[in-house]
């Protein structure tokens, strides 16, 4: 399966490019990708000028509106910290663990030069094309607790077939 793939939203198309020095986040992503783990679920937490975060199957449940950030699988991922959170960078979301292990699923796009999260987060991925539907999402009206009024959702995620 190609590195690069089209997150396919309710207000346009992402196309992301996974790095391969973080071997462990690319491959669970694209085995998350192979199973239509993604399909349906919300970006559910979104700060302009900071970042938007998805993978919440929880998501998927508008009356599970308060848990949404809480769900995913229960595997970690060990941590690979070797690029910054630029804009446009993917990084995995994790709870507050002293490996920094990453979330089995949720992960966030950089909606700015986040450098103060360096050492914390791993990155890995970035936007190869769509950071105008990144802009689209970043300004949407959210809630109190981050979360959009009218929700933003994944339809799925697809690979990118290289030209060989």
């Amino acid at each position: 399966m190609p590195d690069t793939f089209t997150i396919q939203t309710s207000l346009g198309d992402i196309t992301i490019r996974l790095y391969d020095d973080t071997p462990l986040h690319r491959d669970n992503f694209k085995k998350l990708v192979s199973e239509n783990y993604y399909d349906g679920i919300r970006f559910h937490r979104v700060i302009e000028g900071f970042m938007i975060q998805t993978g919440d199957p929880l998501s998927r449940h508008e009356n599970k509106r308060m848990l949404h950030g809480t769900g995913g699988p229960s595997t970690r991922i060990d941590a690979e910290i070797k690029h910054s959170n630029k804009k446009g960078t993917l990084a995995a979301a994790r709870d507050n663990n002293p490996a920094k292990a990453s979330s089995g699923s949720q992960f966030y796009i950089n909606h700015a030069d986040n450098n103060f999260l360096d050492g914390q987060y791993t990155v890995f991925g970035v936007v190869e094309e769509g950071m105008g539907v990144v802009e689209k999402i970043a300004s949407v009206k959210t809630d109190p607790n981050d979360n959009p009024v009218d929700p933003v959702t994944i339809t799925t995620i697809v690979p990118v077939l290289q030209a060989s």
